[in-house]
């Protein structure tokens, strides 16, 4: 017997399509429940049921339930099955309506925050900037490894973490680092954070304090500067040029407590620091008593050459505080991060993580040791370097066929993404503001100092972008392009 479901979903299966079958039958059913085609506590078929209807893996109507389920759009119940949530707001009466932004009781701090917000709640589509494709990752093993932990057996892992991270983990990640980024350090100086935001605030308050300077490169990821900033700490910026971050002419008369590079892939330009530089900045961070923070977020995928070896695999084990990621792997919503810090500040840093965010899902970290020491993180780099690899060339190639001598690219084969500078000054910021028009995303501020931001960069991600979508998402960006450089509309004749 058809269901309800299976009524709505017939016929809206493209099987040919660049889509997969997991994520349109994801999308198909979250639009009939915001729509409220499928009513509150209707009973859904089960897997297997609506597999056969529609002639797909159970696997795939597995993974687009338990997504459903995860973000609230399903409740299961026990024994009964599973039903549509209510997803409608809750509407209270004779509660008094909230501030408006402008009259909300925020904080400098906060205020400082929200003026700089840069976050793209989307992590798909043409062009996210530096997010991965998570249709491509392995769910249904780390939905095996982490259900090892799930059970009464691991209750141990049901609290917080009691020092820098799951040892095992820590251990892990530790001999990973050192065979594929030469980074030299014991599983005592592995700290296991959620996401590099967290990995930043760390460091911002246990090794700086209010009023000290950072410096931070410029151009940069949006988020160093706020949360630098939010800690107190004062931001300045750091110059680029083909080598990478530029060491300052003349010592400061004070000297900044830490610096923030991204040597192996700069963001958002590309570049690579030379080993020259390295080894001037290592030089200089020992003889000036800064911190370096070195952030590798997503040295995994280089698609030339094999990369340099980390800027604290080359000697920086007493100066250099080493940031890296999962999320960028793996998928975006998993917030797992690690640093490897100086052995003198391991013990501390294991203090103030306890401290400061009591963290917990160890059955997180200890699926993510298993997968790991099992291969599954390996193979799954070595599947996405060649595909993110494809997706680069084709988009290059896609944008060198719409837009030919207009465009510049950024340096060096890596990444998730391609820097670009497209038409005349002053182009790519006349083009955010009337992307979502076109079904595109992009975004700027990548300045340390938000009125000093390059306003010809355009930063266009690939990881969210299949291969058969590049070649409509760049004509898409053409006619942006086209309907920017045109300028407006003359006004009409009365």
């Amino acid at each position: 017997m058809a269901s309800l479901l299976h009524d709505l979903l017939v016929g809206t299966l493209d099987r040919d399509g660049g889509v997969t079958l997991q994520r349109q039958l994801y999308q198909a059913i979250q639009a009939a429940i915001l729509q409220r085609r499928l009513p509150v506590n209707h009973k859904l078929p089960s897997t297997r049921a609506l597999a056969e209807q529609l002639l797909v893996s159970r696997l795939t109507v597995s993974l687009a339930y338990d997504r459903l389920l995860d973000e609230g759009y399903l409740y299961a119940r026990p024994g009964s099955g599973t039903f549509v949530a209510d997803t409608l707001p809750q509407v209270k009466t004779g509660v008094p309506a909230p501030d408006t932004p402008d009259q909300a009781p925020l904080s400098a701090r906060g205020k400082a925050i929200n003026a700089r917000f840069g976050a793209v709640a989307r992590a798909e589509g043409a062009f996210v900037g530096g997010v991965s494709d998570a249709d491509l990752f392995p769910f249904h093993i780390w939905k095996r490894l982490h259900n090892r932990y799930l059970s009464k057996r691991q209750a141990h892992l049901a609290g917080y973490v009691d020092q820098g991270g799951y040892r095992p983990l820590c251990e892990a990640l530790s001999a990973y680092l050192y065979a594929a980024r030469a980074v030299r350090c014991s599983p005592a100086q592995v700290i296991v954070t959620q996401g590099t935001h967290q990995s930043l605030d760390l460091v911002a308050k246990l090794l700086g304090d209010p009023g000290d300077t950072v410096w931070v490169e410029s151009p940069c990821h949006w988020g160093a500067p706020v949360v630098f900033s939010a800690a107190g700490l004062h931001c300045a910026p750091l110059a680029i040029d083909a080598q990478g971050a530029c060491l300052p002419s003349a010592v400061p008369a004070a000297a900044p407590r830490l610096a923030f590079v991204t040597p192996s892939h700069q963001y958002p330009t590309g570049n690579i620091m030379s080993l020259q530089r390295r080894r001037d900045w290592l030089a200089y961070a020992q003889a000036n008593n800064l911190w370096v923070v070195e952030d590798d977020y997503d040295s995994e995928f280089r698609y030339d050459i094999e990369p340099m070896p980390s800027l604290q695999g080359l000697g920086g084990e007493e100066r250099v505080i080493y940031l890296g990621t999962f999320s960028k792997v793996m998928f975006p919503g998993l917030r797992l991060s690690y640093l490897v810090v100086p052995e003198g500040l391991a013990e501390a840093f294991g203090k103030g993580l306890i401290q400061l965010y009591r963290p917990g899902y160890l059955s997180i970290q200890a699926a993510m040791a298993d997968f790991i020491q099992e291969g599954h993180f390996a193979r799954h780099i070595r599947k996405m370097r060649a595909e993110y690899a494809q997706r680069r060339s084709c988009l290059q190639q896609c944008l060198d066929e719409a837009f030919g001598a207009l465009i510049g690219y950024s340096a060096g084969q890596a990444g998730l993404h391609l820097a670009v500078r497209i038409g005349a000054p002053g182009t790519a910021r006349k083009m955010l503001a009337q992307a979502p028009a076109h079904g595109l995303v992009l975004r700027g501020g990548y300045s340390v100092e938000p009125d000093a931001d390059d306003d010809n960069l355009l930063v266009l991600g690939y990881g969210g972008v299949k291969v058969g979508e590049i070649e409509a998402a760049v004509q898409r960006l053409r006619r942006l392009y086209d309907q920017v450089a045109a300028g407006p509309a003359p006004a009409p004749v009365v």
